[in-house]
């Protein structure tokens, strides 16, 4: 199937890529401009010839070469302010007129009419629309090509004059300096704009410089039993306008207005609107809704049984128009950003493969979801934050954050959600039976069998179940009736395709997972990539050698929470990344998904903390005993009297050495044979004792006469 925005290139001599940028359904056409010239011009051509040309392999479908990560932090407020007005440029008057920039016969009249209500040439019009097609028709495909020019975001090296801006002069002729702002003065500013600008009290910016000065720069003193601060001169303190510059210049107006008024505040008259939701449903993928609920039964661990680990969260993405499930994911994560992530991941994925992982068969057609729409419906507040401008930006997806309270959409997925933890309650050991237990009544906590893995099969079995059920009170249309369509997910999906226009769009998975994986940084050191108490290695860090000695010692990566087998570390350009894999100290927690690892590191630690006491004791134990053993040795040495000089006693050391070593052998020399064995213990202790003095005695006499004849030999010399 052909979709709007796939890239594609022909293996024919031209060898050009194109993109797709509009499908006419009704003509059976479609239209596609080329990414390889400057000035683009969209062509025709008849879906059928499309299809042929790719089933011949004459064209051939390309991973997007435009579609990258872009961070949203690191694009500059210039380059935002152009992407923004190209935008507001661009895409209403696109959407709105598409087939008139299509047809050529009118699309030279409507750039006129576009320049001549916006004052923008004719010709920027054209470069910003080659821009906005050949990069994928999204808000960054519009961002400017310049970038990182002057050392954008690098600090000066602090100087021993003062650096910034050149210091200026009173009315009084005085000149007033400043003092350069280092990283512990910035740190100053950013703890008093914590502790005095960002409160309920709603102190000003001006009297929290006055508190700065009088924290950090300034003399106490007492005075008429008062306390008091003298301030610096001014040679020694920052100036108001420089304090201005560093507040403004890190300034979050959402925290500020928060912390300083109240959320509910903030919600009801600053917050973002991302989108809205008056656009009707016109076919599968216009809109999606996500929706989070915990389930009404008790797990246990993979890893031992007798844990219980609590009752996990249930995510579902829902199609509004034809109510397939399109994605799912039970874990302990949520409801956030992080469970919603790894529902988006299961919605691209392929559901055969996908359920194959869970030992269940079955085909595409009974589980046929795949693609990204064109909005996705929140109410939990889980896409108000983390990564949801990279799925704006990036991927060109809408949200619509609707009231918790709104009964119409998100009656779809909470539908859904009644019917699973009925069926949980009827059928599975450690559900919830009742709201409240009588005395003497057996915990059904203590019933939990099921791990995360087992349970996910039986949810997977229940969506197959509903994509295949009949739903009631669905709003038939008279078309549905024509075609003998029953309101049943799997068949609605089916036409909606065929007979609606619909928004489903395919992605690369990793892609999509750049997008939205949760970020993190990893601390790099010899032993290897540390992130959560793993440890990783990667081609680059070996060949970087970034555990021997390097400049390196953390980095940004993206991690799956679900399995922590690989981290990520993501490139530069976007699209590509670097792959790190468990080292063999970490091997143990193979396969494992980040709560059960968390977990263990927990319990570890309880482990040790609960063992403490015990070891405390044993050191000081062993302390005591030490300090026994030296007084006794001590009391002993002090009891033999030695006239010997010192210096006599350390040029003795090497023949005292000898003769204790002769002595030690002859004392750990060890007593095989029949004899010693079948003696009685008493009288071996006593021919031991006899024999080591006989052996002692004879030993120093035989080194006293090795010694004796070497001083002969130098005699003799």
């Amino acid at each position: 199937m052909i979709m709007e925005n796939e890239v594609f290139k022909y293996l024919d001599g031209k060898a050009e890529r194109i993109r797709i940028i509009y499908i006419d359904k009704e003509k059976a056409e479609v239209s596609f401009v080329n990414l390889d010239i400057k000035l683009c011009t969209p062509k025709q051509e008849k879906l059928s010839k499309f299809q042929e040309e790719i089933e011949n392999d004459i064209l051939v479908k390309l991973t997007d070469p435009h579609l990258k990560n872009i961070d949203e932090s690191k694009i500059s407020k210039v380059e935002k302010q152009k992407r923004d007005a190209h935008w507001d440029l661009i895409y209403k008057v696109w959407e709105n007129r598409k087939k008139e920039f299509l047809d050529k016969r009118t699309r030279n009249k409507l750039l006129e009419e576009i320049s001549f209500s916006s004052s923008v040439p004719v010709i920027t019009i054209r470069r910003l629309l080659s821009r906005f097609w050949q990069r994928g028709m999204t808000k960054n495909s519009l961002l400017p090509d310049y970038k990182n020019s002057g050392a954008k975001g690098k600090e000066r090296i602090l100087l021993d004059n003062k650096v910034g801006r050149p210091k200026k002069a009173s009315y009084s002729g005085e000149v007033i300096e400043g003092i350069n702002i280092t990283m512990d003065i910035k740190k100053q500013f950013d703890l008093a704009i914590n502790k005095y600008y960002r409160t309920s009290n709603k102190i000003s910016i001006v009297e929290t410089y006055n508190y700065i000065l009088r924290d950090f720069f300034s003399d106490p003193i007492i005075e008429n039993g008062e306390r008091k601060f003298i301030i610096w001169d001014k040679s020694r303190i920052p100036t108001y306008e420089q304090f201005y510059y560093w507040f403004k210049k890190f300034e979050d107006p959402k925290k500020d207005i928060i912390l300083r008024k109240s959320e509910k505040e903030f919600a009801l008259k600053n917050r973002e609107i991302l989108s809205n939701s008056t656009i009707e449903t016109d076919g599968p993928g216009t809109r999606f809704q996500v929706d989070a609920t915990i389930a009404d039964i008790y797990l246990v661990s993979s890893l031992d049984r007798n844990r219980i680990i609590g009752r996990p969260i249930v995510y579902a993405i829902i199609d509004v128009f034809s109510r397939l499930l399109t994605g799912i994911y039970v874990g302990l994560e949520g409801p956030s950003w992080l469970g919603a992530m790894m529902a988006l991941d299961n919605m691209v994925t392929d559901k055969v493969e996908f359920c194959r992982s869970y030992d269940i068969e079955i085909t595409e057609d009974q589980w046929p979801a795949k693609h990204i729409p064109d909005i996705i419906i929140a109410d939990r507040g889980e896409f108000e934050g983390y990564s949801v401008e990279n799925l704006i930006n990036n991927l060109n997806i809408k949200i619509e954050n609707t009231s918790p309270y709104r009964g119409d959409l998100k009656g779809i997925v909470e539908r859904n959600f009644r019917t699973l933890n009925t069926k949980i309650k009827h059928k599975t050991p450690g559900a919830i039976q009742k709201e409240y237990r009588k005395r003497g009544d057996r915990d059904y906590r203590l019933d939990a069998t099921l791990t995360i893995e087992e349970f996910t099969r039986i949810y997977i079995n229940l969506v197959l179940l509903h994509n295949s059920k009949i739903i009631d009170k669905y709003p038939m249309e008279k078309e549905m009736l024509l075609g003998d369509v029953l309101p049943i997910p799997i068949q609605l999906w089916k036409w909606g395709i065929e007979n609606k226009k619909g928004r489903l769009r395919t992605i690369d998975k990793e892609v999509l997972r750049l997008n939205i994986l949760p970020k993190g940084r990893a601390n790099v050191s010899r032993a290897g990539i540390r992130f959560k108490g793993l440890y990783y290695g990667s081609k680059k860090a070996l060949e970087e050698q970034w555990f021997i000695k390097s400049k390196v010692r953390s980095t940004e990566i993206l991690y799956d929470p679900r399995n922590m087998n690989n981290i990520y570390i993501p490139h530069d350009d976007g699209k590509n990344f670097e792959t790190c894999y468990l080292l063999e100290p970490s091997k143990q927690y193979k396969n494992c998904i980040l709560e059960e690892i968390v977990f263990n590191f927990e319990l570890i630690s309880e482990l040790k903390e609960m063992e403490k006491d015990r070891q405390n004791q044993q050191n000081v134990n062993v302390d005591a005993e030490i300090e026994k053993i030296v007084k006794e040795a001590k009391k002993n040495k002090d009891r033999e009297i030695n006239s010997e000089s010192n210096n006599k006693k350390l040029k003795g050391i090497r023949n005292n050495r000898t003769f204790e070593k002769e002595f030690n052998r002859e004392k750990e020399v060890f007593h095989l044979g029949k004899e010693n064995s079948e003696v009685k213990e008493g009288a071996v202790i006593e021919l031991h004792k006899n024999n080591a003095s006989e052996n002692a005695v004879t030993g120093k006499d035989r080194i006293m006469e090795m010694l004796k004849k070497k001083r002969d030999e130098k005699r003799e010399k």
